[in-house]
């Protein structure tokens, strides 16, 4: 199958990392990755704050980069939403096969087990746009609990936002903070090594408090989890 990835302007700044294992995964797994160069922002930031205008072009030339694949997967549930939700509103058809990475792994090829190993206590942060947008559901949890060596432990009040939220954490600083501490309060309840999400933003914003509080628990994206293996873990 050939896939193109889509790696998202917060993973290709920030997190290049969060790419890199997207792809061993995916070719782990006998697909053929693209990387289109020509790849931009989807337009999401524009769009969540009023600059339609300005997301429209960046939404046609998403279509226009990434036509012609089997199937478009990415590693951000919120970029995915913005593909298939909001491209219609802004007058530009997604192409077909827009998948969140979870969802391309569990329904496209039809897989849980991965082939992944990672002997680590780990807990699960389902982020809003995957939950509420794309309703994901448990397959992020179903992909984990499959890993080899992985503890997976419940987290309490999950589905409530960490407060992040785009440009709401910098114009509510004060409220996506207190939003972010109740959630690395139950983080830190799960007795975790690892907190995992499938949105590097989300991790960022968690991740930020958690280095504060020096709590010694790792951030990790789904990617870089599944792309473990028992010769090189993560």
């Amino acid at each position: 199958m050939r896939v193109a990835l889509f790696a998202t302007c917060v993973n290709d700044t920030l997190f290049p990392g969060t790419a890199r294992a997207v792809v061993r995964l995916l070719e782990r797994l006998g697909c053929t990755v693209d990387f289109p160069a020509a790849q931009t922002c989807c337009g999401q930031m524009h769009f969540n704050t009023g600059h339609r205008r300005d997301a429209a072009p960046l939404a046609r030339r998403f279509g226009e980069v990434f036509a012609g694949h089997d199937a478009v997967v990415v590693p951000s549930g919120s970029c995915a939403a913005m593909v298939r939700e909001w491209y219609p509103v802004l007058g530009a058809a997604p192409p077909d096969g827009v998948y969140e990475l979870s969802e391309f792994l569990v329904d496209v090829l039809g897989t849980v087990d991965v082939g992944a190993y990672f002997p680590h206590t780990v807990t699960y942060h389902p982020t809003c746009h995957s939950l509420r947008s794309l309703r994901v559901g448990s397959r992020p949890e179903r992909l984990l609990a499959a890993v080899r060596g992985l503890t997976l432990v419940p987290l309490e009040e999950a589905e409530e936002c960490c407060g992040f939220g785009g440009t709401f954490a910098l114009k509510n600083p004060a409220v996506s903070a207190a939003m972010c501490t109740g959630k690395v309060r139950h983080v830190l309840g799960t007795g975790a090594e690892v907190l995992c999400a499938a949105d590097n933003s989300c991790l960022m914003h968690i991740g930020g408090t958690l280095r504060r509080q020096r709590a010694g628990v790792r951030t990790m994206h789904l990617a870089q989890i599944l792309a473990s293996t028992e010769g090189d873990p993560a």
